[in-house]
């Protein structure tokens, strides 16, 4: 199943599911606890992220040949950041290049994100999923120059710029996606294919990121999971590919779809 969040004609933020032949109807009730489909036609005037999270937890290095092109060795134990849900930002939305406080090194990094579906603390590996709403595409976009010169040693302040966060298009239920570590994941950015990878490569599986947050940690309905970009990041090229406004970013990932999202420079007024 494919689950949409949208406006509708009246301003309205709803849920829809998408059908075979490109409609969708609606869904009534909430699709944290309990709701059933409609058989009303939904009315989507604009595509929003498919999910407004209480937190995002990201997970850094988590591919083993990024990790390899980063020339950082493989982690014990997954690398947690966190972004602001100010962050998030819509399909077809732009991505903002930070003006007030500049920077001129944003980067692209094509991930699937999880999406937990109910409330868990001390998740045990063997149950991590049976928590899972759906999944999804996000990109964690990055200002590398407050990330590594600038930012105190932490990385939240490169990481979490608004619009720093795009999810979509669809959020995909986990009948449809059985196995989450065995998912073909794309980047370009212009027609231009600069990641290209499976989710195979993980160095921690979903079940174990869903294990280790929840760890002594209540994991809320709604929580956002980005779970590491493969190798083929901006920063490891040479020379680095930076985002550069007109820039068009589209990250595919197998059965789910394609997030799309222009670059454009901040607005200052």
């Amino acid at each position: 199943m494919k689950i949409i969040r949208y406006l509708d004609a009246n301003q309205q933020v709803k849920y829809a599911v998408l059908r075979p032949d490109g409609g969708a109807v609606e869904i009534e009730g909430n699709i944290f606890g309990r709701w059933e489909l409609t058989d009303r036609p939904a009315q989507v005037v604009k595509l929003l992220a498919p999910v407004a999270p209480p937190t995002i937890y990201c997970i850094g290095l988590n591919y083993r040949q990024h990790a390899a092109e980063s020339n950082l060795p493989i982690p014990e134990f997954p690398v947690v950041f966190m972004k602001a849900p100010t962050a998030i930002q819509n399909p077809e939305d732009p991505i903002w290049l930070p003006r007030h406080l500049r920077s001129d090194q944003v980067d692209y990094e094509a991930e699937l994100a999880v999406v937990i579906g109910k409330k868990g603390k001390n998740i045990p590996r063997y149950q991590a999923l049976q928590y899972v709403l759906g999944y999804t595409c996000a990109n964690d976009v990055s200002a590398r120059d407050w990330q590594t010169r600038w930012g105190g040693t932490q990385w939240c302040r490169g990481k979490t710029f608004d619009t720093f966060c795009p999810l979509g298009p669809c959020l995909v239920t986990p009948d449809e996606i059985p196995d989450p570590n065995n998912l073909a994941i794309r980047l370009d950015i212009n027609g231009q294919v600069l990641q290209e990878a499976n989710t195979n490569d993980m160095i921690f599986d979903v079940a174990r990121l869903i294990e280790f947050l929840s760890g002594s940690t209540t994991l809320l309905p709604g929580t956002v999971i980005l779970t590491g970009t493969p190798q083929g990041v901006g920063f490891a090229r040479r020379p680095p590919r930076w985002l550069q406004p007109g820039d068009r970013c589209n990250i595919t990932i197998q059965h789910i779809g394609t997030l799309s999202n222009p670059v454009a420079e901040e607005p200052l007024s």
